[in-house]
């Protein structure tokens, strides 16, 4: 009996210890990992003292009586999670400032310090159980008020991240996601990852954790690399480790994106979680003005290349100063959300098939630079941080296709002059291209397909009535305000 009991215990601990070393980095995805691109799309909640200050980053001088909602609704936010079909909320629990969404013990720099004492992380993880959504934090490593920050013995204010991530994960149930900022402040080493990491594995071994700027171009220095490069298996190396997934807010990651990344001689697997903005002007706190949102067929585009490749997406969605989100705002994550048919336990949706993506391409002029960056080839190679820039206002790329490949989606990614906002993030953009049109070549002759005398936008999709094979495609900019630019063109075949 004894031995049987004994040999139990040994099954039992074994099975412990497998499930915990799962949890961990690996090569292939482990259960953390998994579970994350299964959610796959989720909504980033921006809301805190810089809301009530018109701002994006403050420095912890903010006076916590700026914090005052005048119709504080949490459950309105999950709500609106919900019906527009996001599978996980991620909510800002401090950001930079070290204000704090829950009454900490740690600090008084906080809600409970506040005119309105709601605390706002229970309620949206109440509000979460309630909707069926999973529960995920940011949390900023930065802390520009804690004065613990500030003391020689770093590990000081390790120890104040540790007691106030041990209230988050025990106060609040169940945290699928602990996603980390700021780290630039400090050397990586200094920030106590690894013991971050370790007391959230404790706590739920499940729940995926990363730092913005994960990955570095060389093993020991800090020299992030953006992720339009990322097109190479075991080349870049973890800035933090462990990390479960790869973070660069707000960079697009390239559609021929790999996995597997080292650190100390070994490779380990790490998807991508994308994050943008649902506002045009790139904020992400909501301004006290009424700014506009992105339109859906962007949206819709960014989903689709966002959520490819077993990579993820979370969409910011802020609430204003009267603790709401605007309703205009709800309605267009809504409609992207009916749009792609989304639904819990439906699996995400796919664009159609890429008959463009690195076929040989060409324009009538190029903008001149010494490692010839701004080629035609830049608008079929799948990165969204490279571009075709000419040097005519009136200008054309054309581009090589299978004539055996049929198509009727054209999107059009548009590179935009910019005029930066007060906040010093916001930002509103200028179309170049006025007018232009897409023609294809078939039997010796171009024909066009489909022409326009408005501005495109910043993606323009192209939705064909019918199915079309061609040799070529060409994009011909017939007027613009200055020598146009195009991030990429995407030729697809929607079944």
């Amino acid at each position: 009996m004894m031995k049987r009991i004994l040999l139990l215990g040994a099954l039992v601990g074994m099975l412990n210890y497998c499930q915990a070393q799962l949890q961990q980095p690996a090569q292939k995805p482990n259960a953390a990992q998994r579970d994350m691109i299964k959610r796959g799309y989720g909504m980033f909640i921006h809301f805190g003292i810089n809301t009530f200050a018109d701002v994006e980053w403050s420095d912890g001088s903010i006076p916590v009586e700026k914090y005052h909602p005048t119709h504080l609704d949490p459950d309105q936010w999950v709500r609106t999670a919900r019906d527009a079909g996001f599978r996980y909320v991620l909510l800002i629990t401090k950001h930079h400032d070290g204000f704090c969404l829950w009454d900490s013990k740690y600090t008084t720099y906080d809600v409970g310090a506040s005119p309105v004492k709601t605390d706002v992380v229970k309620a949206v993880s109440e509000a979460c159980k309630k909707y069926g959504l999973q529960f995920a934090i940011y949390y900023s490593l930065w802390d520009r008020h804690e004065p613990s920050y500030k003391d020689q013995d770093k590990q000081k204010y390790v120890n104040y991240m540790l007691n106030q991530l041990t209230e988050l994960f025990t106060n609040y149930g169940s945290i699928c996601e602990l996603w980390l900022d700021g780290g630039w402040d400090r050397k990586p080493d200094e920030w106590g990852v690894d013991q971050v990491y370790q007391l959230v594995k404790k706590f739920n071994p499940a729940c995926a954790v990363s730092v913005n700027h994960t990955i570095v171009n060389e093993e020991g220095k800090r020299q992030p690399t953006v992720p339009g490069e990322m097109t190479a298996d075991n080349k870049y190396y973890f800035q933090y480790f462990p990390s479960d997934f790869r973070l660069w807010d707000p960079k697009m990651i390239t559609r021929f994106d790999k996995k597997q990344y080292l650190h100390k001689g070994q490779s380990y697997y790490l998807p991508f979680e994308h994050t943008i903005c649902i506002s045009d002007r790139l904020n992400w706190f909501e301004k006290s003005p009424q700014l506009p949102v992105r339109e859906l067929d962007e949206l819709e585009e960014l989903f689709y290349w966002s959520t490819d490749n077993d990579n993820c997406l979370v969409m910011n969605v802020p609430p204003d100063q009267t603790g709401r989100i605007r309703e205009y705002t709800a309605l267009r994550a809504i409609s992207l959300g009916k749009r792609l048919g989304l639904s819990i336990g439906k699996p995400l949706p796919k664009n159609g098939r890429f008959i463009s993506a690195l076929k040989p391409a060409a324009a009538s002029s190029v903008y001149p630079d010494k490692n010839n960056k701004y080629s035609g080839s830049a608008v079929n190679d799948g990165n969204l941080d490279s571009r075709w820039a000419a040097t005519d206002t009136i200008a054309s790329v054309e581009m090589d296709l299978n004539p055996a490949d049929a198509f009727n989606k054209v999107s059009i990614f548009e590179y935009k002059d910019t005029k930066e906002l007060p906040d010093g993030f916001s930002q509103i953009r200028l179309p170049r291209i006025q007018e232009y049109a897409i023609d294809i070549f078939n039997n010796g002759e171009w024909q066009t397909i489909y022409m326009e005398s408005k501005p495109m936008g910043d993606c323009k999709v192209v939705r064909l009535p019918r199915s079309y094979h061609a040799s070529k495609l060409r994009f011909r900019v017939t007027k613009a305000s200055a020598p146009p630019s195009l991030y990429e063109i995407c030729v697809i075949d929607m079944k």
